[in-house]
């Protein structure tokens, strides 16, 4: 695990808080952890998935 100190604008405060309190999280860490899990399910592994298709494709 790794040990962060970050500035956040208020607006992004409120945005952990409620993160936090929506699905029951012990702290911000957490909610920030839930962000990145979902940011990565819906952005990242959505842009990542025609790339492995098209190479699987190419290998075949």
């Amino acid at each position: 695990m790794v040990k962060a100190i970050i500035d956040v604008k208020e607006e992004t405060n409120q945005v952990l808080n409620i993160i936090k309190a929506k699905f029951g999280l012990k702290d911000k860490s957490q909610a920030i952890d839930k962000m990145a899990e979902e940011y990565s399910e819906k952005v990242l592994e959505f842009e990542l998935r025609p790339k492995v298709l098209s190479s699987f494709k190419e290998e075949k």
